[in-house]
């Protein structure tokens, strides 16, 4: 690791916030701070350096290579550069985060889980893929296929949670370190979000399935503040966009800037391509790259070609039908949730 950058006041304050008028998102960025910006900053390191220990560790949860500047800014642009709002912020995510820490931030994502992770995304799929063009990575989560029924089945909101900081910490904290290892000029350490409103209803929107996604944004907005760079929810059915209009109104104007609406699939790849490289988005939405299945596959997959998962609901007995190669061996493992003695049987048949 290359000795830490350490900036100085007139490299903070750069041009000051002349450009910050023009271009909101500039603003709270090393280079473009006030006077008062960057006072709150060197009280901010102050603090770090006295405390040390598991407040400065999760000033930088990402890693040392995030960069003084660019950590400590991040941290006080949640606050809006109030450091005694952003030392209690800190405070709480290392309350947040103990347990958590304790454990290594689960390395092993089946402890964390308590099942293989390739089930985790067959129920709820979700995957890092790609750089966007303004050097971010690109995360893809498709809620709109969210089985609550299957989650229930192979995990509890406990250990999505548990995973969930395996996924924070030992893959997108990978993944931003390698790229600025990549690029030493690689300086945000934040994500580009696609969230892919497809196939979904009012009838998933149950108590459960919100549960889930509010945990999940729980801990981010807590722990890994302004990581952010921009959010577009594509596919979105008709009825989310009374509700986006009203949630919009809510949000401060830098935030709502960062978050696009797009109802349909052309309009949503059209714009995916302008703001990702076509060799990095999946081919499922409009890119050269492979499909999110596939990469998702890769990524958790292990020694697997393929995978199949099916919820069956017994009210008695119910099958399911599973085609295998001449030249496959399978696995077969069941979940449930009954509390009552279950038999299972398994027959084969060999077609010519």
């Amino acid at each position: 690791m290359s000795p830490p950058e350490v900036w100085t006041a007139t490299q903070l304050m750069g041009d000051g916030s002349s450009n910050v008028t023009n271009d909101p998102m500039l603003w709270g960025v090393p280079g473009h701070l006030t006077q008062h910006e960057t006072d709150a900053f060197f009280r901010f390191k102050e603090e770090i350096e006295k405390r040390g220990g598991d407040f400065r560790s999760t000033v930088y949860s990402f890693g040392e290579e995030e960069g003084e500047a660019w950590a400590l800014c991040r941290w006080l642009r949640a606050r809006k550069f109030v450091v005694a709002d952003v030392i209690t912020m800190v405070e709480q995510a290392v309350e947040t985060s103990s347990e958590p820490r304790a454990k290594g931030f689960y390395p092993n994502p089946v402890d964390a889980l308590g099942c293989d992770a390739r089930l985790f995304f067959a129920n709820y799929p979700q995957l890092y893929h790609g750089v966007s063009n303004n050097g971010v990575v690109v995360f893809f989560s498709k809620p709109g296929i969210l089985s609550v029924d299957g989650m229930e089945c192979i995990t509890t909101l406990e250990g999505i949670l548990r995973f969930h900081w395996h996924i924070m910490m030992h893959d997108f904290s990978r993944r931003l370190r390698d790229l600025k290892a990549k690029d030493p000029n690689f300086k945000r350490f934040e994500c580009f979000c696609v969230l892919d409103l497809n196939g979904l209803t009012m009838a998933q929107l149950t108590r459960k399935a919100l549960a889930i996604v509010k945990e999940q944004a729980a801990i981010d907005s807590v722990c890994f503040p302004e990581t952010m760079s921009k959010m577009l929810i594509i596919n979105s059915p008709s009825f989310f966009a009374t509700s986006w209009r009203l949630i919009k109104s809510w949000l401060d104007p830098r935030t709502a800037s960062k978050i696009e609406v797009i109802a349909g699939k052309a309009q949503s790849e059209k714009r995916l391509l302008e703001l990702i490289p076509r060799a990095e988005l999946p081919s499922d939405y409009g890119g050269t790259a492979k499909d999110t299945n596939a990469i998702i596959m890769e990524d958790f997959g292990g020694d697997a070609d393929r995978m199949e998962t099916h919820i069956m609901y017994l009210r008695g007995h119910n099958s399911q039908t599973l085609e295998v190669g001449a030249n496959e061996s399978v696995t077969i493992t069941v979940y449930t949730r009954s509390t009552a003695d279950r038999k299972g049987r398994m027959n084969q048949s060999i077609l010519e």
